[in-house]
């Protein structure tokens, strides 16, 4: 028999979020937007998932549990009817201790209520506010904002950074999200952006209890299958966990990270008939890229992914590219058993011509285009199968197909395949691969998870993929492996200490002039050991030691970091402060290392540590009231032998890089 104790003495918010995080993100070796999944955690610790009511979308978002956890959980409503407490969760066979003291902060049991039968009084009473400012800048002057020369690439803008967003929730069926944001370097209230802010986002969620499901108006993301023909918002491959290895479509969620290029905007909604959804969708946006007038027409040359508008060319290209997207996707659930089927049509106001060379023989050309795919997920006994089958109308075709199965309460085990044809496209495709983009690879992907003990976790998988064709600095066929381990040792409720090996080879471009040396493989081997341990309620320390080889034919080049964060969280003040100190040496780019940081609320810090010098960082919020919330962060980096930092227009003089951050937050 299990023994809970409660969230609020088991689990802080900051601290139930940082170990999620952690996990989920500890594998990645390049940065990413957190915000949207942080914010997602977020929302659920204050806005419990009901173990009644949901069909298991809302317990797939925490990422944390596996689709046989997820089934499991439903399977015992359904089999013993409705939960009368959470406590009942000891009870599913699926759910070992720790997922469930994890699962805890985020569920809750309520009683049946209709949303229609609330008066306006108890509407009220049930509705949440909130607004968030932010604002940073790096201190040091960098070259972009020193030039004056009007036909020179300079910085339109300040440096300063500014985000302004709002959330209104009432009762988890009407939320408004409303988000403004300008980067550094872009013009705010000036003749170049008369309008204020570069990046205006909003978008309004409606939950139905009939017929109608969910709606939204604005902003959304479009997920659907295993990605291979619409997959908007943050995404995760391989990695330490095994829930990653397969998708959770959400089909529709209303997006709101300040990322300002992978969503919709338009309208999408969801139809039940019993056991059926059917999800039609539209959207018309305006991307930026570089769009030339011919005598053939308007060619689109490239679209810009960075949402960034600063130099006189990145504002030409703004909101150049005008982008049509329309379908619908279907959905048959019956209890083990879910099919879906999506068509989607994508269309420009010009033809997208790809860069010249052999490279893009088979790249995407055209003004048009239309994705068809069908997938499914079924349950067995203990395995969970999935899989999409994709084809491109007068194009090409992808498939990936897996599964994930419980052999023991110890054991976990997991294999995909992956097949992306080299003529493939999906403008809105994000899948599980080696490659950045949805094509031109075959790969197997298997791994296991092994509890050897009561303490002791071991996790390990290996990816096996090759491309068929060239790719950017790759002139032939390449092939390439990915294996991974890690041991971790854990003292409950304490911590854990962790070993982790990562041993990568690839194929690029050999230095080596003769044509029987067209490919040269590149070795990078990585290890990390990683300490985290609570002293005390208030204290906790974390640690961790790097180092990453890398070899390409001839040269050897080495990459070290070391880092020590502290928390304190006191007892009787209102607030909390976390600090680190890193000291790192690398060789080269190659051989750069990513460590993930702690920020203000919602925002994402996952430098690459590259060079030789040292980083640290002190991130401060304090509780000003209960409605109040102040943060406060400030990071600087010193590198050894240079006379300045970055490079291009971001480039400054000297050997310091430092930044500042504000941020304020009023709920009510």
């Amino acid at each position: 028999m299990w023994v809970f104790e409660s969230a609020g003495q088991v689990f802080s918010e900051i601290t139930m979020e940082q170990e999620i995080v952690e996990q989920i993100l500890d594998n990645l070796d390049q940065e990413v937007d957190l915000s949207e999944f942080t914010e997602l955690l977020r929302f659920y610790l204050k806005h419990k998932i009901d173990l009644n009511t949901t069909d298991g979308k809302e317990l797939r978002d925490l990422l944390f549990l596996s689709p046989l956890q997820v089934l499991g959980i439903i399977k015992h409503r359904h089999s013993t009817g409705a939960f009368l407490s959470v406590v009942e969760l000891q009870a599913v066979e699926e759910l070992d201790l720790q997922t469930a003291e994890m699962l805890l902060p985020f569920v809750t049991v309520r009683p049946r209520g209709n949303f229609r039968d609330l008066t306006w009084k108890e509407l009220r009473g049930k509705t949440d506010q909130e607004a968030i400012l932010r604002y940073g800048r790096v201190l040091e002057e960098q070259l972009g904002y020193t030039i004056e020369d009007a036909n020179r690439s300079r910085y339109l803008g300040d440096p300063n950074r500014y985000m302004v967003r709002y959330r209104l929730n009432m009762a988890d069926k009407v939320m408004l999200a409303v988000n403004m944001k300008k980067d550094a370097g872009e013009p705010f209230f000036r003749e170049q952006q008369q309008f204020g802010f570069d990046h205006y986002g909003a978008s309004l969620y409606v939950k139905g209890e009939t017929t109608l499901k969910e709606l939204i108006i604005g902003d959304y993301a479009l997920q659907v299958g295993q990605g291979l023909v619409a997959w908007n918002g943050l995404s995760f491959g391989k990695g330490a966990m095994i829930t990653t290895s397969a998708r959770h479509a959400a089909t529709i969620r209303p997006y709101t990270s300040m990322n300002e290029f992978n969503f919709l905007r338009g309208v999408a909604a969801t139809l039940r008939w019993r056991d059926v959804e059917i999800t039609p969708f539209a959207s018309l946006r305006h991307l930026s890229g570089s769009v030339v007038e011919t005598e053939g027409g308007t060619e689109i040359r490239s679209i810009s992914l960075t949402g960034l508008h600063r130099t006189p060319t990145e504002l030409r290209n703004r909101h150049q590219v005008r982008q049509l997207v329309t379908g619908a996707n279907v959905y048959y659930n019956r209890r083990r058993l879910r099919l879906g089927a999506v068509a989607l049509y994508s269309r420009y106001n010009g033809t997208i011509v790809p860069a010249a060379g052999l490279r893009n023989l088979y790249s995407f050309r055209g003004q048009q285009s239309t994705n068809v795919a069908v997938n499914y997920q079924f349950t067995l006994r203990n395995a969970y199968f999935f899989g999409e089958y994709a084809y491109q109308i007068d194009g090409d075709w992808a498939t990936i197909n897996g599964i994930i199965a419980s052999l023991h309460p110890k054991v976990s085990v997991f294999a995909n395949y992956r097949n992306y044809q080299k003529g493939y496209y999906a403008p809105l495709s994000q899948a599980l691969g080696e490659g950045s983009r949805v094509t031109n690879e075959r790969g197997v992907y298997s791994g296991i998870s092994y509890r050897l003990a009561r303490k002791v976790d071991w996790v390990s998988y290996v990816d096996i993929f090759r491309f068929p064709w060239l790719r950017y600095r790759v002139d032939a066929p390449s092939a390439g492996f990915d294996i991974f381990s890690q041991f971790t040792y854990s003292w409950y409720k304490k911590g854990n200490i962790a070993l982790r090996y990562r041993y990568r080879v690839k194929q690029e471009n050999s230095p080596d002039p003769r044509p029987e040396r067209l490919l040269a493989d590149i070795w990078r081997h990585q290890v990390r050991l990683n300490f985290q341990y609570k002293l005390s309620r208030h204290w906790e320390i974390r640690s961790r030691c790097e180092t990453v080889s890398f070899q390409k034919e001839y040269r050897f080049d080495r990459g070290t970091l070391f880092f020590q964060d502290v928390f304190w969280t006191p007892q009787k003040l209102p607030f909390h402060l976390n600090m680190r100190m890193a000291m790192f040496h690398t060789d080269s780019y190659d051989a750069r290392l990513y460590a993930f940081e702690n920020d203000v609320l919602y925002a994402s810090s996952f430098p690459l540590y590259n060079g030789k010098g040292w980083r640290s960082y002190a991130n401060l919020r304090y509780r000003m009231t209960k409605q109040v919330d102040f943060w406060a962060r400030y990071s600087v980096s010193s590198y050894r032998n240079v006379e300045t930092v970055g490079s291009g227009l971001d480039r400054s003089d000297g050997a310091v890089r430092s930044e500042v951050k504000i941020q304020m937050r009023y709920r009510w």
